[in-house]
């Protein structure tokens, strides 16, 4: 069948079509096409609205739309390229039908020349005829083939799905940012389901409270270029929120974690316990502050609406069975509090209600909250204030349950509103937390007259040495070297004693110079390192009421930090006469991170293996690992190059003898251990009432805010420290000792191992802390907590001793 029968369904003894039917038939073809091409066009347009309403909640339903635009835009891209031909065809045909007018008027013109030149072959002529109609039936054909309906294939680039998605996904970002009038909505994650497994039987154990919970993987899966951008601005609960609602918009509340009050580090998944769950669990992206801080936010079922009250709403109906009870139970005897948040504005509360009475007869009732009343404030467009209350609430008793009954459970909650004048966050005296938690807000006054009345007890000490001590010892010893002069001086030794004898020793270097400088240059990051927290605590660069915020400061100093570290070990390092700089960059970089890395692997198993939320992920881990191989390494090897490339030679001002003077017998007041016990004490007794209120802070309830008497109390400890050490030193080089070097170390940095001390007693004495998770946690980052006071005293205690050598031995007259 030729190409014009198969497209007007004639054939072949059928009679062909004329040019003018043909010319019709493709007019009236186009038009269908032209209204085929404008459907594809709103059926493209419709699957592109799909892919950008799911393109940040159901990323399968996204590329699923995805793949139906791209079979529509082939659809399209083939109707366009039919069109064309067809408008091409009829205009050949159009021509074709002129040129087939000339011909037949050639034909006549050709038998009239025929008849009148009977020799003429017109042969010719009939075969160029033929060659036309030739023509307009290949023509009709590819015409008929391009028209018929043709199968898309389903092969489809997956990448550029996905590259696709993610432009309308960063699309809707940027829409969300420009409307901020519009909800912000976070990006679901799919994550492992909670599983809702009992607590263990026996009460006590605070180590097996909860069982262990699949990690979630979300909050690390954008890490890569936003590191430090991250690291600095990522939003905390209770930071000053920039979300604007309308009335009637939707106000996501994220369930949190749950966790025994007297165990602050020990927290879990709220969907841990059996209470409502939706059936698919959609977890918040976090923030790396978020996450080192044990937060795992995952959306909830209570269904909240700007300014819209609720009363008394049904969230769920429940039949717990004997060990579902049971373990909440557990959970209200542990004292179990849940944290919720709304707008990034975290709301608390407890779990449960214990009361127990009398002696004889004793009662013990357990009662559960099936009730939550909110209470939100708002201002204009903003929410500044949530909280949440059960004080008209009565409990549903948990006790006299028969172990093969379930127990019905229906809980509700109810939603409040009202309007307050404050505009900010930050300007509510309540807080973020509505006094959930208790908070330190007064000045602590014994603290700091404690601090300056010893710092000026010690500074004036000092002086005294300096002014009087030191100056007769000066006139005495500048004296006897005139005297010996004129004489023969021969007997200079025996007619010398004290720290003068000494001079040709004093500058001795030290053995093991190399673990010396990377404790010297450890010592200065960590200096720079608390300095610069405390100062970013009161420009108020973050959020102090959350530990996660500084947590994220910390790590981000300390990686950029890692560049003094170097460059003062190995500055120290080649003055000193070192030359393995490479083996001193190794310790120095290696001197904090593989104790910390040994301990806070032991802490990150122990709460693995119990299913805290404290366990960090591995992409976490991951992230961490990659911060400290890229930013914190790379800066010590470099500040290791430029500290040994400035290094000069170090300048003694007394010359050292090749032969070392033996070192008189010393009494027991000047032995390593005594100097230990005082230079560690007296520092440590500046700091001893204002170091309750950090524990308090770091390891209970405590909210610290005063940063400003916090920055007050560090200058004190280091000016103590320095003040003890140039003291110590000079008792040490008076008994002809000049083994200064790493007793000048010691004797101040000791103050960490008074501090470890210390929290043994806060643990036994202060704290409510239990159980195996706390106390693996609480002594191993104690000991790293006096490991690093170890670091920072005992830099301040060398650098000070060190300057105080150099100055009296300096004025002091010589050959």
């Amino acid at each position: 069948m030729s190409g014009l029968g198969r497209l007007f369904g004639r054939g072949k003894k059928e009679k062909a079509p004329t040019p003018e039917e043909a010319i019709q038939k493709l007019k009236e073809t186009e038009k269908i096409l032209i209204k085929k091409q404008e459907f594809l066009e709103q059926k493209i347009e419709q699957e592109l609205q799909t892919a950008k309403k799911h393109g940040t909640k159901n990323k399968r339903a996204a590329l699923q739309a995805l793949r139906r635009k791209k079979r529509l835009e082939q659809q399209l891209a083939q109707t366009d390229g039919t069109l064309s031909t067809l408008e091409f065809q009829r205009e050949a045909i159009e021509n074709a039908t002129t040129n087939a007018e000339v011909l037949r008027t050639m034909e006549l013109a050709s038998q009239g020349l025929k008849k009148a030149y009977q020799d003429m072959d017109i042969d010719k002529v009939d075969e160029l005829m033929a060659d036309i109609t030739e023509q307009q039936e290949v023509a009709q054909q590819i015409s008929d083939a391009i028209s018929r309906p043709v199968g898309f294939g389903d092969d489809v680039d997956e990448d550029e799905l996905l590259e696709e998605l993610e432009e309308l996904e960063q699309e809707e970002l940027a829409r969300e940012l420009l409307h901020v009038g519009d909800k912000e909505e976070e990006p679901p994650v799919t994550l492992p389901s909670v599983p809702s497994t009992h607590l263990p039987a026996e009460p006590g154990s605070a180590a097996s409270r909860m069982p262990v919970l699949g990690h979630p993987r979300s909050w690390s899966c954008r890490w890569g270029p936003l590191l430090l951008l991250l690291l600095l601005t990522g939003r905390e609960p209770g930071v000053e929120g920039a979300t604007h609602y309308k009335a009637g918009d939707p106000v996501i509340l994220y369930v949190n974690k749950v966790g025994p009050y007297h165990n602050p580090q020990e927290t879990y998944h709220y969907y841990q316990l059996p209470v409502c769950c939706p059936e698919k669990i959609r977890h918040k992206s976090l923030s790396l502050g978020e996450v080192l801080d044990g937060d795992r936010m995952a959306e909830s079922l209570y269904e909240i609406r700007f300014r819209e009250n609720v009363e008394k709403r049904v969230l769920c109906h429940m039949q717990l069975s004997s060990a579902q009870v049971e373990q909440l139970r557990q959970a209200i005897e542990e004292l179990y509090y849940f944290e919720f948040v709304v707008d990034d504005l975290p709301i608390r509360g407890f779990v449960g209600y214990m009361e127990e009475s009398g002696f004889l007869p004793h009662s013990h009732k357990i009662g559960l909250w099936t009730h939550l009343d909110f209470h939100l404030e708002f201002h204009g467009d903003r929410i500044i204030f949530a909280n949440v209350s059960v004080r008209d609430v009565k409990p549903h008793s948990l006790d006299g349950l028969r172990p093969d009954e379930f127990l019905g459970l229906t809980h509700t909650y109810s939603v409040r509103w009202s309007e307050t004048s404050v505009e900010r966050r930050s300007d509510r005296r309540r807080g973020d937390d509505g006094g959930f938690f208790p908070r330190t807000l007064e000045i602590h006054w014994l603290s700091i007259i404690n601090s300056m009345v010893l710092v000026f007890l010690l500074v004036g000490f000092v002086a005294v040495i300096l002014m009087r001590v030191l100056r007769n010892d000066l006139a005495r010893y500048n004296l006897d070297e005139e005297t010996t002069s004129a004489g023969s001086g021969d007997d200079f030794d025996q007619s010398d004693n004290g720290w003068k004898i000494i001079h040709t020793d004093v500058f001795r270097f030290p053995p093991y110079r190399g673990l010396l400088c990377a404790v010297l240059g450890v010592g200065a990051q960590f200096l720079a390192l608390g300095t610069g927290i405390i100062v970013m605590a009161l420009l108020g660069m973050f959020n102090v009421h959350r530990h996660g915020a500084i947590n994220s400061a910390a790590i981000l100093l300390y990686a950029l930090t890692c560049c003094i570290s170097g460059y003062v070990s190995s500055h120290f390092y080649r003055q000193i006469g070192g030359e393995r700089w490479v083996w001193n960059i190794i310790l120095t970089t290696s001197l904090f991170s593989v104790p910390f890395f040994l301990t806070w692997s032991v802490v990150n198993s122990v709460h693995w293996a119990n299913g805290s939320t404290q366990a960090l992920p591995a992409t976490t881990i991951l992230l961490l690992l990659t911060v400290w191989l890229l930013v914190g390494f790379p800066l010590t090897v470099i500040g290791g190059i430029f500290g040994k490339n400035n290094a000069s030679h170090f300048d003694a001002p007394c010359r050292t003898k090749n032969i070392a003077r033996e070192i008189p017998p010393q009494p027991w007041y000047k032995s390593t251990l005594v100097h230990m016990t005082v230079g560690g004490f007296l520092p440590f007794s500046a700091i001893s009432v204002e170091l309750y209120y950090i524990f308090a802070t770091v390891w209970g309830r405590e909210q610290y805010t005063l940063y400003g008497i916090l920055f007050f109390v560090f200058a004190i400890l280091l000016s103590v420290g320095a003040c003890i050490s140039i003291a110590l030193t000079y008792f040490q080089l008076s008994g002809e000792d000049y083994r200064w070097w790493w007793r000048s170390v010691l004797s101040v940095g000791s103050t960490g191992l008074f501090i470890f001390l210390y929290s043994v007693f806060y643990y036994a004495r202060r704290s409510n802390m239990s159980g195996t998770v706390q106390t693996v946690e609480f002594f191993g980052y104690s000991l790293l907590t006096g490991y690093v006071f170890f670091l920072m005293l005992g830099t301040i205690s060398f650098f000070s001793s060190l300057k105080f050598i150099r100055y009296i031995y300096v004025n002091l007259k010589m050959d």
